[in-house]
């Protein structure tokens, strides 16, 4: 059973960066979102971190499989990340403290300057220490770099994957070690303010241990943070557990005017707020950043996965992870909703009713609703593809269950499986039109009953025909 449970409303969302497939005829541009994303953005790129620069640019970084140098690529758009080349913009040291694991770069621009954190071994492999390079030049892949040393955390232990954000006009840097005084556990998440982009300002707070037992699978870990700063609050992710396909997303909450420095000051989600997902073959999400979408209107979430769950010897020296974008939604109560790793491919969209406005098609036991309350996101989203009957059409194929198609059944719509059969085909297909009230929107027109439209009465939805100012609003969605 696809039972799902209905939580708080969700607030009307901005337009998401993302496009329907196929623009059927008589669909203007204008119905479909502006941006879309195909995933996976970069193959074998993990620990992935952008960087939306004042120049136009999205700057890439992430770990390489051979561990060994920093490379950057550049592009005006997300999308466009997949195909830019790359720059190698630091190598490794032959020996000593900087020649091995490269791990985790994060590509940040302050006071006029770039700044490059990442995680480095030495002739120890193992004795992992965070480092800081520093960049002039309007283009960090032309930039001269040089390096500013380890960042001295006042702890002589394994340490690694740092960043750093501003809150109320103070820097501070987050990161991850081990904690010597808890000797089971692998890491632990660090705060202290900056007093530059190298040096800190205040002996180092633990502010999250691997605790919970999601946690703890395989590995005790509590590393990657990274900081999402959105209605008055600070809402810092963190990955969590050994990196195969335990690998999650946690989450730290603090409010905006707390003392940061302060470990009661920040509340940790109890459950995963991102898991692999079998449906959708995403294993492992995790290590993430924050950007923003080319609009400025919409969060995006990039974060590594890999496509398999099974992963032979350490997953370490798999080299497999992906770089992947999504949209971050925000429920009623002001907090993220990141929802599911979404299938590979085109990225999925919501249908917000037009006359509803904070409605959204979802699926509930096989049956389709227009819902206000859909904090189970993937059950509002969409993937839209060629339609199973051609001819011009297009399919809505559920995002949490890939296969399964938004058809219609004696004119009521349901989710379910695609059987192959013509009829099935029909069914699952539409002409993609204009939306009939508002040709901003976009309205839905049965396959094999031309004239008779999706839209919603009773909070259900079905397939009719459609006259008169309410029939045609019912009809109309716009895609998000």
């Amino acid at each position: 059973m696809m039972r799902r449970a209905a939580g708080r409303v969700v607030a009307a969302a901005v337009l998401v960066a993302s496009g329907l497939a196929v623009l059927g005829p008589g669909a203007p541009a204008s119905a479909a979102p502006a941006v879309s994303y195909t995933n996976p953005i970069a193959a074998q790129r993990a620990d992935p971190h952008v960087w939306k620069h004042t120049d136009g640019y999205y700057y890439l970084t992430a770990t390489v499989p051979a561990y060994d140098r920093i490379v950057l690529r550049r592009a005006t758009t997300l999308q466009g990340l997949s195909t830019a080349p790359e720059t190698t913009i630091w190598t490794r040291h032959a020996s000593g403290p900087m020649s091995a694991h490269i791990w985790a770069p994060e590509i940040h621009h302050i006071d006029g300057k770039w700044y490059v954190y990442f995680a480095a071994g030495g002739d120890d492999v193992w004795a992992i220490r965070p480092y800081v390079l520093e960049g002039t030049g309007a283009n960090p892949l032309t930039a001269s770099w040089v390096e500013k040393g380890q960042l001295q955390t006042g702890w002589q232990s394994f340490s690694l994957d740092a960043t750093t954000f501003v809150n109320n006009g103070t820097r501070y840097l987050l990161w991850a070690q081990h904690d010597n005084n808890l000797p089971a556990s692998n890491t632990s998440l660090y705060i202290a303010t900056m007093s530059n982009p190298w040096t800190l300002s205040s002996a180092a707070v633990s502010i999250s241990a691997p605790t919970l037992a999601w946690e703890k699978i395989g590995y005790q870990v509590n590393e990657g943070p990274a900081v999402l700063q959105r209605n008055g609050r600070i809402f810092l992710t963190y990955s969590a557990s050994a990196t195969d396909a335990n690998y999650c997303l946690g989450m730290l909450t603090a409010s905006a005017g707390a003392n940061l420095l302060s470990p009661s000051s920040w509340t940790k989600s109890q459950t995963p707020v991102f898991a692999s997902n079998a449906n959708t073959s995403q294993y492992g999400p995790g290590h993430n950043s924050f950007t923003v979408s080319e609009d400025g209107q919409s969060d995006i979430m990039v974060y590594h996965d890999r496509s398999y769950r099974d992963i032979s010897g350490d997953p370490l020296n798999d080299p497999n992870r992906r770089t992947r974008v999504q949209k971050v939604y925000w429920n009623a109560d002001g907090t993220p909703n990141f929802g599911i790793p979404i299938p590979d491919g085109r990225h999925p969209i919501r249908l917000r009713s037009h006359n509803v406005p904070t409605a959204y098609i979802r699926h509930w036991e096989y049956r389709a609703r227009l819902e206000p309350n859909v904090t189970t996101l993937a059950d509002s989203q969409f993937r839209v593809v060629t339609g199973l009957s051609g001819s011009g059409t297009v399919s809505l194929e559920s995002t949490n269950f890939p296969g399964y198609y938004l058809r219609h059944r004696n004119f009521e719509l349901f989710v379910e499986r695609a059987d192959g059969t013509a009829p099935f085909n029909g069914d699952a297909s539409f002409h993609q039109r204009a939306g009939l009230a508002d040709p901003a929107g976009v309205s839905f027109e049965s396959a094999n009953y031309p004239g008779r439209y999706l839209r919603h009465a009773g909070n259900l939805l079905h397939v009719q025909a459609v006259s008169g100012t309410t029939a045609l609003a019912d009809a109309t969605f716009h895609a998000e």
